[in-house]
């Protein structure tokens, strides 16, 4: 059991805020049923207790029950179940008004939350029920500066006359958790775009897919793409892992190309990123980038795989 992970969501500040204020915005006092799906340690749940929840399901299936169960006990959490398995495998699974659903990653469907909600719409929240969060947004942009970049190909410098290209090829078809700030994105960030859109629980695709293009207004060098999402937990309530946002225990992620590419002012540049999740098979990523001239036509393509590295 890794407690010093849930240390980190405990810590998250910014996180559990979020949560609590979105959960404070459905639940009627005495009257609410909550589900909390993936509990952890319980504090979700416990933040929907406090906030006058008639009931609350826990669901937890990873070895952190058993904190939760302590926590929930320490608390006197009365209106508290701990149901110790995941949510897909329950029979029968009482209803609720409310579902909640922390389980979210770097890349923001990593722990197949669209599996997840699609069966708890379907089999454990009421007709005309909330689910929390209620939609992911996901966002793609160039990344120009060489920092990162160079981290990764250091294979290129060990000397002895040893070729370590292989070992390179493989650093760079996989995906980093870094933390970026403006100097390393296209237009400071600005030019961020979104690529895909999740409404959960309606959304059963856990294969995505989606592009987004630039036109250069000046020439830059292109080292890969900078990744981060947007959860609308709901109405006015939102989580974002972008670069400038409130800093959350998320951070953003690096998809690196192969080669720099050099775009010069006038000529453009698409990305296309498509993963897909399961709980059998984790999650797989892949990414390609396309050079264009100023008249359309492509100059070079480069395909990238999650499958073809290494997990860091």
């Amino acid at each position: 059991m890794r407690i010093e992970y849930h240390r980190t969501l405990i810590a998250d500040h910014v996180r559990n805020q979020a949560f609590h204020d979105a959960l404070a915005a459905v639940i009627k006092r005495g009257e609410t049923v909550v589900s909390d799906i993936g509990a952890g340690t319980g504090l979700i749940g416990l933040m929907a207790a406090k906030l006058g929840a008639r009931d609350v399901f826990l669901y937890e299936a990873a070895e952190v029950a058993g904190v939760a169960a302590a926590v929930l006990k320490a608390n006197r959490a009365k209106t508290c179940q701990l149901l110790p398995c995941h949510s897909t495998e329950m029979d029968d699974p009482p209803r609720a008004d409310v579902v909640v659903s922390e389980t979210l990653g770097n890349y923001a469907l990593e722990e197949n939350i669209i599996d997840t909600l699609a069966d708890a719409r379907k089999r454990h929240l009421k007709d005309g029920g909330v689910i929390i969060p209620a939609r992911i947004r996901q966002f793609v942009v160039p990344v120009i500066s060489d920092r990162f970049w160079n981290e990764l190909v250091v294979w290129n410098g060990v000397g002895f006359d040893i070729d370590l290209s292989v070992a390179r090829t493989m650093s760079l078809n996989n995906v980093y958790v870094r933390s970026f700030v403006a100097d390393d994105l296209l237009a400071g960030g600005r030019a961020a775009k979104e690529w895909d859109v999740v409404t959960l629980g309606s959304d059963t695709r856990a294969a995505r897919k989606g592009e987004a293009s630039w036109s250069l207004e000046a020439k830059a060098t292109i080292y890969g793409f900078a990744y981060w999402w947007e959860a609308e937990l709901s109405p006015g309530v939102t989580l974002s892992t972008a670069p400038d946002a409130p800093r959350t225990h998320w951070e953003q992620l690096f998809f690196p190309l192969g080669t720099p590419m050099t775009v010069e002012a006038g000529e453009s540049v698409l990305a296309s990123l498509r993963s897909r999740s399961s709980e059998e098979a984790g999650t797989h990523l892949g990414w390609t980038a396309v050079h264009f001239d100023a008249a359309g036509a492509s100059k070079s393509r480069q395909a990238m795989d999650l499958d073809k590295g290494w997990i860091p």
